[in-house]
């Protein structure tokens, strides 16, 4: 290891690092704008400069910027000299010229990175007295703000968007001092994760527009660690809440799932808690068929009325946490629960989760995921399904650059050189799906096919790795640079609604691990909690025709819209058999309108869950504040109603962190979940960890219109965070319980570094969640038979899933924002379809009694149409459906509207 001196003193260092980045971790306070740990290092901004002196006798030494300058041994570096420091102050001085300096009107006031830097280099006297140059800021779309008059020129807008996530159009326009970042045109910002520049920005050029529009100080935001209950990769979040409402989602580091990005349904999907129709009180049907509130005595009567004696049924839910789904199996018996997801989508879960078991190749991080140097996506379109997953095999590509980099002895962090070295050169990434992806850009092939034929091309790609002689070329194509690679991925789901599919791409896996390859395995997994009902369920699981005839004299639904999953003939069938229904949701949906009794659900802001990702990771995420109202947490409810029934066997249950123990038994599963996070006896230095900054402020007068007296902290009794600012708030605390970052002089999320062991690496709190399913044995399932090709049928088109990452899941397409991103139902055809049916782009297809917007797409396969998965229009369409199609009679085409006219520049 190298030894350096900065500023007279010795360091033994990590080899092959920059300057910047081993000063940040040896815990010295540099300056820096365009450096980020994830995107590396271009020198753009000039901000990070040292004097470097090349032997002990040299004493004027030169000026270099320490994200540009390796570590060697024996370097001299003065860091807090005259020299450097004035440097570094000049440069925020000449930034200043033309910045508006108007902090405290700014949605970035508080947690500004340039506020923190400027502080840092001790800039303080304004010089310049000249005019400002000012620009037109331009409509981004429902998500993004943009205040253009605040950027500082440090391109990480574009180098994110651009190279990181692969964008295409936001750009740097103009030259010299008039360089202007955003769209050649203004509109909606089309990448899936274009909400990242609220966190890349060091300034406020790009903000949360719904904590604009809604806005409170950052410093005055109650946030706890959370999970993305967006879809199954689960994300680990930090929701900002104020008045009782969520204000924004942040980013939470874990350098294993996320590392430091968010898909733009994860950041701006949750507001649907605020802005969708909340269930406040119980309430019970009454005779007339409407709803009538219930008190608290009122309710626990009405509760013992309906269960106490009965023989009870249950469907759970995929979108709530592993323990309330436990409570109410347990409830009412394995035999009478169903993991509510419809018997196809359980038993490719189940197929899933035997292949991850048993499979020779290994279960994925995104980390390793990245690392992968040859990947196979078959029937997925990721960036709509797992967007965060997408984001990872776009920098697993890179690792051919990253190959030829290190031959030339050029370092990761080299950025600009190894993206100038590599051009084109990639590492071989092949699609095959049901239409165009948004990886098809660095795609090394990619083949449109519908289901069944995506199954046969990926058995016939596991036959040619373990041997058999073939002359299809796209199969041979795709076997040799899986076999060239050494660390081979394959990626596969349920969205094709397959078993064929998941089997063939397990056996290419087995294959590949055969083969002496370090191959992956990865299934995606539709909703937060999906891999979890997989698990709860995976020896015993009540199908909907049997809770039909199980006898069940009351139903009980938890957190579950049943008609996005079944259809109507299903439902009625199902109401007909049980006679009492009563349903708990955080929302008012078609379901709970059928129940007789309804129970208001605490939001995923408001309760303590346990959720299990696709990865078989289980993460738990706790509570920003307190249930409004008579909300309450699922798993409350729960212990309620077994009280109600007399179930014995839920006694004595009383906090959260007593269900899984309580109830575990020797589930190797189960068992794993208790150590996702430390329990509520956990302390940091003998005290609870704060959920407010130590900056937090208002207290008193958030409720001055009912008491000029600060009202008494609520009590969280279930986990060992406060409501409060009160408490321990160490970099070393344990990285479940991270409710933010800061420390002295750092106030934004750049903080981070502080916290990290090393420079984009884990926690010093070590990780975040427990890996399942190492600790697990599920047995192998019988081979699901070999599919029929595809064929054309004259006047039907076979139907295919396309999902949407705006509209495609329940809850976040009830938020503001994404609800304008996701737009109508639609249906894609390819153009000789259209023509042949006489329709053209943005006309009304008529099918199955719906009528759909039509896309035209000349990726999708003639003879097949793809709908928009989950829009209430398309939710009784199942892939690989035939359907006749036809122009809609009474259609009316959806406006054109120019952004500017939606609403007006700032």
């Amino acid at each position: 290891m190298p030894v350096i001196r900065v500023d007279g003193q010795d360091y033994e260092v990590e080899a092959g690092g920059n300057l910047l980045e081993t000063c940040l971790e040896l815990g010295m306070d540099l300056p820096y704008f365009c450096w980020h740990p994830a995107m590396g290092s271009i020198g753009a901004c000039r901000q990070c400069a040292v004097v470097q002196y090349q032997n002990a006798e040299d004493t004027r030494g030169r000026i270099v910027m320490a994200c540009m300058t390796p570590v060697t041994e024996g370097a001299i570096i003065d860091l807090t000299g005259d020299r450097a420091a004035a440097f570094r102050r000049t440069v925020v001085e000449s930034l200043m010229v033309d910045h508006p300096h108007d902090c405290p009107v700014c949605a970035e006031g508080g947690e500004c990175h340039l506020q923190d830097m400027t502080v840092m280099t001790g800039h303080r006297d304004r010089h310049y007295r000249g005019t400002k140059k000012t620009y037109r800021n331009q409509y981004l779309g429902p998500l993004i703000h943009h205040e253009m008059n605040r950027c500082i020129t440090c391109y990480r807008c574009t180098r994110f968007y651009r190279d990181y996530a692969g964008g295409t159009d936001l750009a740097a326009l103009a030259a010299h001092d008039h360089v202007y970042f955003g769209r050649h045109r203004e509109g909606t910002l089309e990448s899936p994760f274009a909400g990242n520049l609220v966190e890349v920005c060091p300034t406020g050029v790009f903000t949360d527009k719904s904590l604009v529009h809604d806005y409170t100080r950052k410093w005055d935001l109650q946030s706890a660690p959370s999970v993305c209950t967006g879809c199954g990769v689960g994300c680990n979040t930090l929701p900002g809440e104020r008045y009782g409402r969520l204000k924004r989602i942040h980013n939470r580091y874990n350098d294993e799932v996320n590392g430091y990005f968010l898909c733009d349904r994860g950041r701006f999907g949750g507001n649907h808690v605020n802005d969708a129709p909340r269930i406040d009180y119980p309430a019970q049907r009454e005779s007339d068929g409407r709803f009538r509130a219930l008190d608290a005595a009122a309710c626990q009567a009405a509760l013992t009325d309906r269960l106490a004696g009965k023989r009870l049924a249950g469907i759970g839910s995929p979108r709530a946490g592993l323990e309330a789904n436990l409570l109410l199996q347990r409830l009412v018996g394995a035999e009478r629960f169903n993991s509510g997801m419809d018997d196809t989508e359980h038993s490719l879960l189940q197929r899933g989760l035997s292949h991850l078991v048993n499979s020779a190749a290994r279960n994925p991080s995104h980390r390793d995921i990245e690392s992968a140097d040859a990947v196979l996506v078959l029937g997925e379109d990721l960036t709509q399904v797992a967007a965060r997953t997408a984001l990872a095999l776009r920098q697993s590509v890179r690792n051919e650059a990253y190959r030829l980099a290190a031959e030339l002895k050029l370092a990761p962090w080299q950025d600009a050189a190894i993206r100038n070295l590599a051009q084109d050169r990639r590492s071989p990434l092949h699609i095959v799906s049901a239409g165009s992806t948004d990886l098809d850009d660095v795609a090394a092939g990619h083949y449109r096919l519908v289901a069944d034929d995506q199954a046969r091309l990926a058995a016939d790609i596991a036959a040619a790795i373990a041997g058999e002689p073939t002359d299809d070329a796209a199969v041979l194509r795709i076997r040799d640079d899986l076999l060239a690679a050494q660390r081979p991925l394959v990626i596969s789901g349920a969205s094709a609604g397959s078993a064929a599919l998941l089997d063939a791409a397990a056996a290419i896996a087995n294959a590949l691990a055969g083969a002496g390859k370090d191959a992956m395995l990865s299934f995606t997994a539709p909703e937060c909690n999906s891999l979890g009902q997989a698990l709860l369920c995976r020896d015993n699981h009540a199908s909907f025709e049997s809770l039909e005839a199980c006898g069940a004299e009351a139903l009980i639904i938890l957190e579950n819209d049943l008609l996005r999953r079944l259809s109507p003939a299903r439902i009625q069938a199902l109401r007909k058999s049980i006679p009492t229904w009563i349903g708990m949701d955080i929302l008012e949906t078609g379901t709970l309108a059928l129940c007789d009794l309804v129970l208001p659900a605490a939001a995923f802001t408001e309760t303590e869950a346990s959720f299990v990702s696709q990865e078989g990771r289980a993460q738990r995420a706790f509570p920003v504040h307190p249930p409004a109202e008579a909300r309450r947490p699922g798993w409350q409810w729960l212990l309620e109603l077994a009280r109600a029934a007399g179930h014995d066997a839920l006694a004595g249950l009383e906090h959260f962190d007593d269900i899984v123990p309580g109830l575990a038994g020797e589930d190797p599963v189960l068992q794993g979940v208790m150590s996702a996070a430390p329990d509520h006896q956990f302390r940091s230095r003998g005290l609870k960890i704060p959920r407010q900054p130590h900056r937090y402020s208002g207290r008193t007068a958030m409720v001055a219109d009912v008491s000029v007296h600060e009202p008494r902290r609520s009590e969280d009794q279930d986990s060992a965070l406060a409501y409060s600012m009160e408490g321990s708030a160490a970099a070393d605390r344990p990285a479940a319980l991270l409710s933010y970052v800061w420390s002295p002089g750092w106030n934004s999320n750049q903080s981070l570094h502080k916290f990290q062991a090393d420079i984009g690496g884990a926690l010093r709190g070590g990780g975040a969640g427990a890996r399942l399913l190492e600790r697990l044995k599920v047995p192998e399932l019988p081979a699901a038979p070999r599919p029929d090709a595809f064929s054309r049928r004259d006047g039907q088109w076979l139907l295919q899933a396309r999902h949407h990452l705006f509209g495609s899941d329940e809850l976040s397409r009830l938020s503001a924002g994404p609800a304008e991103r996701a737009g109508r139902a639609h249906l894609y055809l390819h153009p000789e379809d259209a023509q042949h049916l006489g329709l053209e782009a943005g006309d009304g297809v008529a099918l199955e009694g719906c009528n759909l917007e039509l896309r035209i797409d000349a990726s999708q396969v003639p003879g097949s149409a793809g709908y928009a998965v989950g829009y209430p229009e398309t939710l009784a369409l199942r892939s690989g459906q035939w359907a006749e199609l036809g122009k809609a009679s009474d259609w009316q085409r959806a406006p054109q509207v120019i952004g500017s006219d939606r609403e007006a520049a700032p």
